[in-house]
């Protein structure tokens, strides 16, 4: 798209990652449907391997041919046999006869104890449920397979399942966990000896290293690629490194370097028959076309790329084609269809929930049509754009702390009224009492008795009042939860933690007791206020609070701590079940039904948390710090697209990074391996409201 770094590079490193392993070395391209029919079983599936690689339409009717053969072998045989046949299905889009068969293999891995077949059957379905625009679910399967990988004697196994695991911790935002895991599969592949394994951890590295802005290092993992690529004799292998050319050549504005290498790319996979490459590069090229401003060009090959990803049954690749596709319509004056390929583009990458790509079309797609003199609907772009940023965010944060502190003086001063009140009260009567005791001394001891009851009376209801006053002190009145005031004298009574050796420790272990701190902010309360009004706003707070009663422990301290946030603070929980509660609390509130005025609401919140003391260091931060960092993690998971909780786990070496530095900005010191975060997602509210 125009102005900006290639769309295609985030929403299909899985597919580069596709590409490198399914193109065959140039030595196996001569002769490649051939297949020795005398050859052992196992010989002849290394022979239809290298074609799988490359060509899955001509490896399936091979596969075919063998099926009984193959599902009767010995068990290696028989798993490999599995494994190709689930990948010639998926490469020629036939979805679900490539998912049975993952299945198939994961059952059978599991009927004999056998690890690599389960990590292979999981890495396959995993590959499936991300072209399915299922990321979470994708996620989950790689991570589980790389685990299995690890205890198996498979080289090749355990470099794959660590690009895919890579290349999902990039997919969550987590680059530091990403960076680990790719240079991992990078240094196991350099210590195997084998080139092609090189290339595909090395691919996946450049394309981390694009997302991170960090083009030198991608350049110079791009050498040294090229180089493995030249030792494989393969023209597919050096046609996946053209795409990492691509991409960094784009990204640092070298736009002719970057075509040519996507031309030269498009040849060699025309030439083998790799049709998900093609299409990749089809979508590239498009791109690439809208950058230089040949609209033509980017129109004829972005309206291929549709066709293409069509046929692949890939959503997230038509998805970017649409939108390169749209972009090139509408400089070429045919807005109508311009508008439409752009809107389902933008409906895919809804569906996708991949909300920095979204925002990045919003604001292109809303200057295209500032340009052509559509206001009105570069007003409706710019708006959707607002709505997932953080900037209203900010400034209702800021909002709530003045309503929040002007609040807290009104109900503090109206609480010493009530008290002078009682205090005169008292006063008035025990002067009384004396005036008549003086007046009546002579009076009998039943007249004095009776005097003395009714003092003893009212000083009993002066004490009631008294301790009820106090309560109100303490609790917000609308929720019953503690309030603010009642947290800040508490921890300002306690004594400061100091720090312990296990603290210290890069790898405490799981048992470790701990405190833990929870900031909570209601998701779009502004929306409810102004939509159902500021009874319905009332309701959720009182529901919510319900609910983090029923889901903490009564030994937990709930803080409404003003406006739509609230702070829970746990004084032991083992640390590694810190994750735990946050995920309990996300799936407890988004399961809570608020009915209000003939209305059905539902809410989620986002939160911000760590364990308690918080070491920096020797030393330990002051619980006032811990509780700024807490909320610099709460912004955070706001920014990152709400319902989902961020765990500041650990704050980076002193000597490294100030801690200055880390208040300022959590992102960048997470980003820059400084601190230790963990993410917890929440469950997905269908509907957020209903009649």
């Amino acid at each position: 798209m125009l102005n900006s770094p290639p769309r295609t590079t985030a929403r299909t490193r899985r597919i580069a990652l596709a590409a490198v392993l399914s193109i065959a070395a140039a030595t196996a391209m001569a002769g490649a449907d051939k297949v020795n029919d005398a050859a052992p079983l196992a010989q002849r599936l290394a022979d239809i391997r290298e074609i799988n690689k490359y060509a899955g339409k001509r490896a399936l009717p091979l596969l075919q041919a063998i099926e009984a053969e193959g599902r009767a072998a010995p068990l290696p045989e028989r798993i490999e046999f599995l494994n190709q046949l689930s990948n010639a299905y998926d490469a020629v889009g036939k979805l679900d006869e490539a998912n049975a068969v993952a299945d198939e293999l994961v059952a059978l891995g599991r009927q004999y104890e056998n690890n690599a077949a389960l990590a292979k059957g999981l890495l396959r379905k995993a590959y499936m449920a991300y072209r399915g625009s299922e990321l979470a679910e994708s996620h989950r399967l790689v991570w589980e397979a790389e685990k299995l990988a690890a205890t198996t004697d498979d080289a090749e196994l355990k470099v794959r399942a660590a690009i895919s695991s890579g290349d999902s911790w990039a997919e969550e935002g987590n680059f530091p966990k990403a960076l680990e895991r790719l240079q991992t599969a990078a240094t196991m592949a350099r210590k195997n000896g084998d080139p092609v394994q090189v290339v595909m951890s090395l691919n996946a590295l450049i394309s981390l290293y694009g997302q991170m802005r960090e083009y030198d290092k991608g350049f110079e993992a791009l050498a040294e690629a090229l180089e493995a690529a030249q030792k494989t004799n393969s023209p597919g292998r050096m046609a996946t490194l053209k795409h990492a050319e691509y991409g960094l050549a784009v990204s640092t504005g070298q736009y002719q370097r970057g075509l040519k290498a996507l031309l030269e790319s498009l040849a060699i996979e025309r030439s083998i028959g790799a049709d998900s490459m093609v299409a990749y590069s089809l979508v590239n090229l498009s791109d690439c076309y809208l950058k230089l401003r040949d609209y033509r060009n980017a129109a004829t090959y972005a309206e291929q790329a549709v066709a293409a990803a069509r046929t692949l049954n890939d959503a997230g690749l038509e998805a970017t084609a649409r939108l390169n596709l749209g972009q090139a319509y509408l400089a070429l004056g045919r807005v109508a269809e311009g508008k439409r390929h752009i809107e389902a583009g933008m409906t895919a990458y809804e569906n996708l929930g991949d909300q920095p790509e979204l925002q990045i079309v919003l604001v292109e797609y809303g200057q295209a049509l500032e340009r052509m003199g559509d206001l009105p609907g570069a007003l409706r772009a710019y708006h959707r754009e607002r709505k997932i940023s953080n900037e209203l965010f900010q400034k209702r944060r800021q909002r709530a702390v003045l309503d929040l502190q002007e609040k807290y003086e009104t109900e503090k001063k109206q609480r010493q009224i009530e008290l002078l009140r009682s205090e005169n009260e008292v006063n008035r009567l025990q002067q009384r009492i004396i005036w008549l005791l003086a007046a009546i001394f002579a009076l009998t001891a039943v007249v004095v008795g009776l005097l003395y009851r009714k003092v003893r009376h009212a000083n009993a209801q002066l004490f009631e009042k008294n301790k009820e006053l106090k309560q109100q002190s303490v609790r917000d009145p609308l929720t019953g939860l503690y309030n603010r005031r009642h947290f800040l004298d508490y921890m300002r009574s306690e004594p400061q933690p100091q720090p312990q050796p296990s603290m210290r420790a890069a790898g405490a272990i799981a048992s470790e007791q701990c405190g833990g701190l929870f900031l909570l902010d209601v998701d779009h309360f502004k929306h409810i206020n102004d939509t159902y009004g500021h009874a319905a706003g009332d309701a959720v707070l009182t529901a919510i609070s319900a609910s983090l009663r029923e889901i903490l422990r009564e030994t937990d301290m709930i803080v409404r701590w003003g406006g739509e946030e609230f702070l829970a603070f746990l004084p032991t929980v083992p640390r590694h079940r810190l994750d735990e509660v946050a995920q309990r609390i996300l799936s407890g509130i988004s399961a809570v039904s608020i009915a209000h005025g003939g209305h059905t609401l539902a809410v989620n919140v986002s939160i911000g948390f760590a364990p308690f003391p918080l070491a920096y260091g020797d030393e330990v931060l002051p619980w006032e710090r811990a509780v700024n960092v807490v909320d610099m993690a709460l912004y955070l998971a706001k920014a990152h697209g709400r319902n989902r909780a961020y765990c500041v786990r650990s704050l980076g070496d002193p000597a490294e990074v100030s801690l200055e530095d880390i208040e300022q900005n959590l992102e960048r010191a997470w980003r820059n391996g400084q601190v230790d975060l963990s993410v917890v997602h929440g469950t997905v509210l269908e509907q957020r409201a209903s009649a």
